[in-house]
């Protein structure tokens, strides 16, 4: 009897060659529901519709399709026992060698701004798990993909095993569709309880696959590993990396301290470069390479061997000024053609397409002894209409939108933070101090005669007048900070005295 396949995919990535393959080199009869049927149908392959199989038709609209008895017989039967056998052949149903699921995109649907409670609850995938979690059971006697990226591995594991899968190869797919089943029902949850709004699980548990074994973490003696959740496809598990070596455990920690700061950036071209998750460069500009260039020149020293973040897509003339310095990495939702192949020319830099920047965790998990601390991804930024002007000296338009931008920057620098910026461009920045005199300090001084008429920005409340009377000295004409000090009234009669315009966001962005 030939081998049987079933599939059944959402995602119809690499489906039809695994297919042909399946039927041409193997001998393989397919058996799929009703959309995979139709495409591969559609490519000239002859396949058997579920209802068609089962003798029962697909009903509720789609609902009930693949939980019959002759598939998750076909399934679970143990080929070594003689009464499972007979029960297969009593009831006419054949054992199933293989069997192809992908599930409904649940978190792509849910990510959408304007998804509706219906419209996520109808993309809950019934069937799809049911047939991966009854497959990755039964492993001892069939395989389970689950990830089209598997669909190449599986036909060369045929032709290297004369034509049936490894007990270790089945055994690696099984554990994967666990995993993806259990972040599948993680995900559900989560949204259904609200977590993604406002509310963290009174239980909480976390799993993924591991993607690729890194050289090393922070450090040579550390060992580290990327493991990736969900199906994989979702923020840099789905990235395109276009060239350059393999990415290490910094680079991924970099990459994501650069998105998550471009990602407040959506109107015009903008570029962050930064070192050890602190920017050391940023700038909008109304073109992006005048961006590039703006940030790169305001800390070029910094910039060598640094992460580029772009909001827009790389351009040749763009491409020309990444070339001109050492970098590391270079991320963008896309990349030209002509700036391909002159980006090609640094071989070893590493540059990846990551389409939707803006899709990044809704949850922040940190390791402790003995437990993790779970919280909010710090999504939100008071805009100016929610700021309080609290000197006699009010800020013009062109202020305002000065220190819209610096206060944005901020959010995104290790505590203490000090950001000084000019024409949207930043000057100076003071990160990571153990008090903020000294954050205001190394801005200032990075910004040099810059800070003549520039603002700063700081990320908590000044607990006395000193960061301002510094701040005045430098040439500071506008101060934006989150206030709540018991001696804001220090602040604010030392910024009117000085004729510096002072705002409060009431909002405090602690980064640790």
């Amino acid at each position: 009897m030939a081998p049987l396949a079933l599939l059944s995919t959402s995602d119809k990535t690499g489906l039809v060659d695994l297919a042909r393959s399946l039927v041409e080199e193997f001998g393989f009869d397919l058996v799929s529901s009703g959309g995979t049927a139709k495409t591969l149908q559609k490519c000239g392959l002859t396949v058997t519709k579920v209802s068609d199989y089962t003798g029962s038709p697909e009903i509720l609209g789609g609902r009930v399709k693949t939980l019959h008895p002759r598939i998750h017989g076909g399934i679970l039967a143990r080929r070594n026992l003689e009464e499972d056998l007979q029960d297969l052949t009593d009831n006419n149903i054949r054992p199933i060698d293989l069997v192809v699921v992908n599930l409904y995109p649940f978190e792509q649907t849910i990510a959408k701004p304007d998804v509706k409670l219906e419209e996520a609850i109808e993309n809950i995938d019934i069937g799809g798990p049911t047939l991966l979690r009854a497959s990755a059971k039964n492993y001892a006697h069939l395989t389970v993909l689950c990830d089209p990226t598997d669909y190449n591995a599986y036909v060369t594991e045929l032709r290297q095993q004369g034509g049936k899968a490894s007990a270790e190869f089945r055994k690696e797919r099984a554990i994967k569709a666990f995993a993806h089943t259990a972040a599948y029902d993680r995900a559900i949850t989560a949204y259904l309880t609200g977590q993604q709004e406002e509310l963290l699980p009174s239980e909480f548990s976390l799993s993924g696959q591991k993607r690729q074994t890194m050289r090393y973490g922070e450090n040579p003696h550390q060992s580290a590993a990327w493991y990736q959740t969900g199906t994989g496809k979702e923020g840099w598990s789905g990235a395109t990396q276009l060239q350059g070596k393999e990415l290490s455990y910094n680079n991924l920690v970099d990459l994501e301290a650069a998105r998550q700061i471009i990602t407040e950036f959506t109107d015009k071209p903008t570029v962050a470069i930064l070192k050890h998750t602190n920017p050391c460069g940023l700038a909008v500009a109304n073109t992006l390479v005048e961006a590039y260039q703006k940030a790169l020149a305001a800390d070029s020293t910094s910039a060598f061997g640094g992460i580029v973040a772009l909001n827009q897509p790389i351009d040749g003339a763009t491409a020309q000024e990444l070339t001109q310095i050492f970098l590391e990495c270079v991320v963008a939702p896309g990349c030209d053609p002509e700036a391909q192949d002159i980006l090609h020319k640094k071989s070893k830099l590493r540059v990846l397409v990551l389409p939707d920047l803006m899709q990044g965790p809704q949850v922040m998990i940190k390791s402790i002894a003995g437990g993790v601390l779970l919280q909010q991804s710090d999504r939100t930024i008071s805009t100016p209409d929610q700021w309080q002007v609290v000197t006699e000296k009010q800020p013009t338009p062109e202020q305002l939108e000065e220190l819209f931008f610096a206060w944005k920057v901020v959010k995104h620098v290790k505590s203490n933070a000090i950001v000084v910026t000019k024409n949207q461009t930043t000057c100076g920045i003071g990160a990571g101090q153990m008090n903020r005199v000294g954050a205001a300090k190394i801005a200032l001084e990075q910004a040099g005669e810059k800070a003549r008429g520039a603002i700063l920005s700081s990320d908590a409340f000044f607990p006395f007048d000193d960061s301002v009377r510094t701040a005045a000295a430098a040439g500071i004409e506008a101060i934006i900070q989150p206030g709540g000090s018991v001696r804001d009234k220090d602040s604010i009669s030392a910024a009117n005295e000085l004729g510096v315009v002072m705002v409060f966001t009431r909002m405090r962005h602690f980064l640790h």
